[in-house]
């Protein structure tokens, strides 16, 4: 009986630290569809940085939000009091253009469709306390632009850390 008792003993440990571990510091989450491709697709599992004393975020970070019924996974682009303009698929964040080169891929196919890859917006100001987000497949992404709007601080869930599955695919978001 004293065997059973440490087996659960062992047990109830392990997953309480498992649930403390995914309700405060890490937990996996699925992207689910193509608005981050080439940089994330559709199905792979990232794991997600929650820490409650690191909620900085940076210019370029991908992030996490909790759009109430659905979760979303974007990339922040402007943060509060920056002015974001979008003019012929270039980027100004505060009057300086800002290099994006993790749509490369995305640019060179819009331009084979004769498109660009961002419409013309703004100048906008991002408020206090929110963000402005885009997808990385700036075609096929609904965020910040069009029904999204800006994103409360709160509503960040967290900081992509990196793909975990498929295996042969693990990588660094960063």
């Amino acid at each position: 009986m004293s065997e059973w008792k440490s087996w659960g003993k062992s047990l109830f440990i392990a997953i309480g630290v498992t649930i403390t571990v995914r309700t405060f510091f890490f937990t996996p989450y699925i992207v689910e569809g193509s608005s981050m491709e080439p940089t994330l697709h559709n199905q792979e599992k990232i794991f997600v940085e929650k820490m409650p004393w690191n909620d900085h975020f940076n210019r370029g970070e991908i992030v996490i939000i909790d759009g109430k019924e659905e979760f979303y996974v974007k990339r922040i682009i402007g943060l509060p009091g920056d002015l974001i303009l979008m003019k012929n698929d270039q980027l100004f964040v505060n009057g300086v253009q800002t290099k994006e080169p993790y749509l490369t891929e995305n640019r060179k196919e819009a331009m084979q469709i004769g498109n660009r890859l961002t419409g013309d917006f703004g100048p906008i100001t991002v408020p206090e306390n929110h963000f402005f987000v885009m997808g990385d497949n700036r075609l096929y992404s609904m965020d910040s632009r069009n029904g999204l709007g800006f994103i409360k601080k709160e509503d960040i869930v967290g900081h992509s850390q990196f793909v975990f599955f498929p295996f042969t695919d693990i990588r660094n978001t960063k």
